[in-house]
């Protein structure tokens, strides 16, 4: 990528994609940056016999 490129891509508007922390997303839309809320959770509440299971199944 060009010195150039790279610097235009600094001026571009972020787009922040929180998986997480819902008050991390909150905390940035106060500031007014656009971001993407992921409602994630680990497989099975983080449960590793349960995702072994559920590893078996498929």
């Amino acid at each position: 990528m060009e010195k150039e490129n790279k610097a235009n891509i600094l001026q571009q508007p972020l787009v922040i994609i929180n998986v997480g922390l819902k008050d991390f997303a909150e905390n940035l839309e106060a500031q007014e940056a656009d971001v993407i809320q992921v409602d994630w959770a680990p497989p099975a509440g983080g449960d590793q016999e349960m995702i072994d299971l559920l590893k078996d199944l498929l």
